[in-house]
């Protein structure tokens, strides 16, 4: 079992900046795939970013290549989304989720652990 606690949201303008974090419990993080989910009101759930165990291979949407960085530190078993230049349409509730296993997947349905969720507010 792992559980999962994201923090770092919050309400930013246009342009800005923010950092999520994600800090799992148990000895066995390093052996899970991280990602980050994002779901905006009256949308479905779609991935942001996704990364492998060791970190050697990351997946970005489209939507948020060249803005947004992913990564982990399986010493302190916590991952991170660092999001840079961000736009009123990044607005959504941001989800860390965990999936035992590889590789990194873009559907929701494979990943066994999610997080609480924390907001995610850019004003115009």
């Amino acid at each position: 079992q792992v559980q999962l606690v994201e923090s770092g949201g919050g309400l930013v303008q246009s342009g800005g900046s923010l950092r999520l974090s994600c800090a799992a419990s148990g000895r066995t993080f390093r052996w899970y795939v991280m990602a980050w989910f994002r779901q905006a009101p009256g949308k479905e759930r779609e991935i942001v970013a996704g990364i492998s165990w060791s970190g050697d291979s990351t997946y970005y949407a489209d939507s948020v290549k060249g803005r947004f960085t992913i990564s982990r530190d399986n010493a302190k078993n916590t991952a991170y989304l660092q999001m840079n230049s961000l736009k009123p349409e990044d607005t959504a509730v941001y989800f860390c989720a965990a999936r035992l296993g590889q590789p990194v997947v873009v559907s929701s349905d494979r990943y066994d652990f999610w997080g609480q969720g924390t907001q995610v507010t850019v004003s115009s």
